[in-house]
């Protein structure tokens, strides 16, 4: 089961995009994140005809999430919990069925930027964490195949950026941000490309300024977290970096896992 994930940075102006590398790596799932669209103004007939299901969850000009399945999606939920009163749409999930008899939770997530450090938009942000950190202690005790993709908007270590030191200073790097991180993994859910692969130099966001994709001044911003119970059938792992270099490119770059379930 290929399983993708994939900050599209306004999905209206990457349609052609988005089918064409769809067409081409043909996932099982693909989570999407700043779509920035309501969910009726969602372009649904592309990727319907190209067989898959379309659940979002949008908002008009700014975030929006979205998963698209080929196989049926079942208990779809909008919104994290905790944050009820966000009227940002950042959060969905749903339960979809693997190849054999289980199925997984899947959840595309859009975690706020938080910049500047000291503002009310840097509070949000770990606000937002801790509201994710308690909702996967929840989904944790369910014992249950989860993987949430998405953007983090975290740069946890300094291996994950090519010159971490144009990043000190920003909420991306800040040390609340990577505690935030740590946090996440103590409590027992997998980073699913590091568990797979120790190469450095794998990064999945490149600024559109400064020619950050030419020098590869690149950051690793975009996860895959999955409980035991998802990594145990963790069978790949991968990021498709050949996406930065096509025509009208979103800054990020999918994820991909492969879960063998």
């Amino acid at each position: 089961m290929l399983i993708a994930t994939w900050n599209v940075n306004g999905i209206r102006a990457r349609i052609e995009t988005v089918a064409a590398w769809l067409k081409d790596v043909q996932p099982d799932v693909l989570c999407m994140q700043e779509i920035k669209t309501v969910d009726e103004a969602f372009p649904r007939q592309p990727f319907e005809d190209l067989g898959y299901n379309v659940e979002t969850h949008g908002q008009k000009g700014f975030n929006g999430v979205a998963i698209l399945s080929k196989r049926p999606m079942e208990d779809v939920t909008r919104g994290l919990p905790g944050m009820e009163d966000d009227p940002q749409a950042r959060y969905m999930e749903a339960t979809i069925p693997g190849d054999h008899d289980g199925v997984v939770r899947v959840a595309s997530l859009y975690a706020p930027n938080g910049n500047p450090p000291g503002t009310e938009k840097f509070t949000y942000k770990l606000r937002w964490m801790e509201a994710f950190e308690a909702h996967m202690k929840a989904i944790l005790k369910l014992e249950e195949p989860f993987a949430a993709g998405g953007d983090y908007n975290i740069i946890p270590t300094p291996e994950d950026a090519e010159f971490p030191e144009h990043w000190e200073g920003d909420a991306l790097y800040s040390p609340e941000a990577r505690a935030a991180w740590r946090r996440l993994l103590n409590l027992g859910l997998v980073d699913a490309l590091r568990a797979w692969t120790s190469e450095p130099g794998l990064y999945t966001f490149w600024d559109y300024k400064g020619g950050a994709w030419q020098k590869n001044d690149g950051i690793r911003i975009d996860f895959f977290l999955l409980t035991p119970q998802a990594a145990d059938h963790l069978d790949g792992a991968r990021i498709d970096r050949r996406v930065r270099a096509w025509e009208k490119p979103s800054d990020h770059v999918p994820l991909l896992i492969s879960l063998d379930m």
